[in-house]
């Protein structure tokens, strides 16, 4: 019998990644090409099509034992129709019917989520959420965005819109404006952007840090999490600080889904015990004693490979 693959696609504001994985999760071939959201959605879809063609043609796969092509797209996905309803970072995806279109091209079976839920997917498979049964897995970068497997399912919601971890209040009233319009967001407090406005913060407060220095033109997460490494105080308080917020917004989801694993992933989780240890200690004194002893916050395993491999895994889930 002919071994059977899956084509997984990672659709990114500036890069698609296209790979071929076998029923083991591994990558087979792959490919990159420019997403060049400014030309249209069609120029796009196109890009996307040709590496998908070259990819089969590449790896010299026959197209019979393709079972199926996964799509994961930063937004907000229709997956019972295959639409890209918004994808905010990427301009003019509006209700793009990309699963119609793409599997109309290949006669192959297309499914389409959202990027968070096929990285989710990819660790629970393959990576740091291996043997767990119900799981959070949470990205950290310019938003913060999760997937949430319950009873070894994956929960899409009522909308498909469930696991919208990053607007988890924490706080009533005048908190700071979140990017989906309302204030006091989880995502408003401990993202990327949130880092780099505490490190300018504590500029203008007139404290020498060390971040500054290695800052040529702008400072960015990896600036600050540098200068952490190196030892810089105000650095690692700023590390502290964002763990902690995000070790509370966790407790609400651990008190309430009682996981056995958290797996945490994203630029920002790249800061690894700087910000890991704050969020483990924070989420032991906040969680409920029951729920906060049975789970584990571990680090994301498959790094830039978890998109491509969970969407390939989209057409069983």
């Amino acid at each position: 019998m002919a071994k059977k693959y899956r084509i997984g696609v990672d659709v990114g504001g500036t890069n698609v990644k296209v790979a071929l994985v076998d029923k083991d999760g591994s990558i087979v071939y792959s490919d990159t090409v420019p997403t060049r959201a400014e030309m249209g959605y069609e120029y796009t879809i196109s890009n996307i099509i040709k590496a998908i063609s070259d990819v089969i043609k590449e790896s010299k796969v026959a197209k019979e034992t393709i079972e199926g092509i996964g799509f994961g797209f930063p937004g907000q996905i229709d997956c019972d129709n295959g639409i890209v309803r918004l994808a905010p970072n990427i301009p003019g995806w509006v209700n793009i019917p990309i699963a119609d279109i793409v599997s109309k091209e290949f006669n192959i079976p297309v499914k389409v989520d959202n990027d968070v839920r096929c990285a989710a997917l990819a660790e629970l498979n393959y990576g740091a959420g291996k043997g767990a049964n119900n799981m959070i897995c949470i990205t950290v970068g310019t938003g913060i965005g999760s997937g949430l497997i319950v009873n070894g399912k994956l929960v899409r919601g009522a909308s498909n819109a469930a696991g919208e971890i990053g607007h988890i209040k924490l706080q009533m009233e005048n908190g700071p404006l979140c990017g989906c319009g309302d204030h006091g967001c989880l995502e408003a407090f401990a993202s990327g952007p949130s880092i780099v406005a505490m490190a300018e913060e504590y500029i203008k407060g007139g404290k020498s840090t060390k971040y500054r220095e290695l800052a040529k033109n702008e400072i960015t997460p990896y600036v600050v999490c540098e200068a952490a490494k190196q030892g810089d105080v105000v650095a690692k308080k700023i590390f502290e600080i964002i763990g902690n917020y995000i070790g509370i917004g966790l407790a609400s989801v651990v008190n309430l889904l009682n996981p056995e694993k958290i797996v945490i992933g994203g630029g920002v989780a790249d800061a690894g015990d700087l910000l890991f240890q704050p969020i483990k200690e924070t989420l032991k004194k906040r969680s409920m004693p029951i729920q906060g002893a049975a789970v584990e916050v571990v680090h994301a395993e498959l790094g830039n490979t978890a998109g491509v491999i969970g969407a390939s895994l989209l057409i069983e889930n």
